[in-house]
C-alpha cells in the first residue's frame, strides 16, 4: 500500500502526511525550494519534483502528474483544497477511474480499500464510506512542517521528473493583483465574527477593535459577505465558507444558524453575545453573554487595553 500526495508549490502538507498510509510520496510541481522543504517534513519517504515550463501555471502539469501517478498505481492520493492542487487531483482520479473524496476527516487503508470518514449533509453528520481500488480525498493540507533531520524531520530523497514542455494551448494572457489580501482563517488562533447583529458597515469598526485587542482575525456570518457585501468571501464562515478551529472564536450578533455553527465548531473556546436570551448559538458556546454587541464589544476592548495589576505608571 503506497500513498501520493499532490501539491502544488505549497510545502503546508503537515496534515496530508497524517492521513498518508505506508511509504508517502509527494508529487511537487514548481520550483525546487517547495521540493527541497516537503523533502524534510517527517513522514515524507520519496519527493518527485515537476517542474513547469518557464512562465506556466502548474495547472499545466496535470497529465504528466496523472501519468507519473498512474504507473505507481498507490492506493491512496492525497491533495489539498487548493486551486491549482485541485486541478491536479481531477487529473489523477481520471486518470485511475477513481472517486474524488472531499470533507474528509479520516482516512484508512486496508485490505486493498480505502476507508474514510467525512462529514454529510452540511457538516451535521458523518458517514463511514469505504471505496474498494484507489481513492483521491482532498482535504485540508495543515501546515508546513518545520523539517529537521534524524528523529525530528525528514531527509527524503528529491528525485526529478523533469520539466514539462510547454502548452501552447494555454497561456498566462494577464496577471491581476487583489485589491485586498486573502486571508486564511483556518490558521488564526483567534477570531472574532460578526453577523447581522452589526447594523451597518461603519460599524465593524467595533469588531475591528476586539479582534485588534485580542490579536485576532475578523470573520462573518454569510449574509454579511454574500448578501451585503461588507466583508469578502475569504472572510466567511460556515458550511460553504471557510471552516476555522481557533483557540478563542467570539461571535458577536451571530445567531447561530446550522449553516455557521458548522463552520466554526472546531473552536475550543466559543463566546456568544447576542440580544436574545433563546439565541440558537448559546446552546452551542461555552459562554454567553446576554447583552448589546454595540454596548459589550467597546467594553471589552477598552478592559482588554487597560493596564494590569502592578503595571507601572
Amino acid at each position: 500500500m503506497t500513498t501520493y500526495i499532490l501539491t502544488a508549490g505549497d510545502a503546508r502538507i503537515g496534515r496530508l502526511v497524517e492521513l498518508a498510509a505506508g511509504p508517502t510520496t509527494v508529487v511537487v510541481v514548481g520550483d525546487g525550494r517547495t521540493a527541497a522543504a516537503v523533502a524534510r517534513t517527517p513522514g515524507v519517504d520519496r519527493v518527485l519534483h515537476v517542474e513547469p515550463a518557464p512562465g506556466a501555471p502548474a495547472e499545466t502539469c496535470a497529465a504528466a502528474v496523472a501519468g507519473l501517478v498512474a504507473d505507481a498505481a498507490p492506493a491512496l492520493v492525497l491533495a489539498a483544497p487548493r486551486p491549482a492542487d485541485r486541478v491536479l487531483a481531477g487529473a489523477v482520479a481520471a486518470r485511475l477511474a477513481a472517486p474524488v473524496l472531499t470533507m474528509v476527516r479520516a482516512v484508512e487503508v486496508a485490505d486493498g480499500g480505502v476507508e474514510v470518514t467525512r462529514s454529510v449533509f452540511g457538516g451535521i453528520a458523518e458517514r463511514t464510506e469505504r471505496v474498494t481500488g484507489p481513492a483521491v480525498v482532498v482535504t485540508d493540507g495543515g501546515t508546513a512542517a518545520d523539517g529537521g533531520t534524524g528523529a525530528d524531520g525528514g531527509t527524503a530523497p528529491v528525485v526529478d521528473a523533469g520539466a514539462v514542455p510547454a502548452d501552447p494551448a494555454v497561456t498566462v494572457t494577464a496577471t491581476r493583483v487583489a485589491e485586498r489580501a486573502a486571508v486564511d482563517l483556518s490558521r488564526a488562533p483567534r477570531v472574532v465574527a460578526a453577523g447581522r447583529g452589526v447594523r451597518r458597515q461603519e460599524d465593524l469598526a467595533l469588531v475591528e477593535g476586539l479582534a485588534a485587542a485580542l490579536g485576532a482575525e475578523v470573520a462573518c456570518s454569510r449574509p454579511l459577505a454574500e448578501g451585503v457585501g461588507w466583508l469578502p468571501h475569504d472572510r466567511y464562515v460556515g458550511v460553504t465558507g471557510q471552516h476555522v478551529a481557533p483557540e478563542l472564536y467570539v461571535a458577536a450578533g451571530v445567531s447561530g444558524q446550522l449553516q455557521h455553527v458548522v463552520g466554526a465548531r472546531g473552536a475550543g473556546t466559543v463566546v456568544a453575545i447576542n440580544t436574545d436570551p433563546g439565541c440558537p448559538y448559546f446552546a452551542e458556546a461555552d459562554y454567553c453573554v446576554v447583552g448589546d454587541l454595540y454596548e459589550v464589544l467597546p467594553a471589552l476592548t477598552a478592559a482588554l487595553a487597560a493596564p494590569g495589576p502592578g503595571a507601572a505608571s
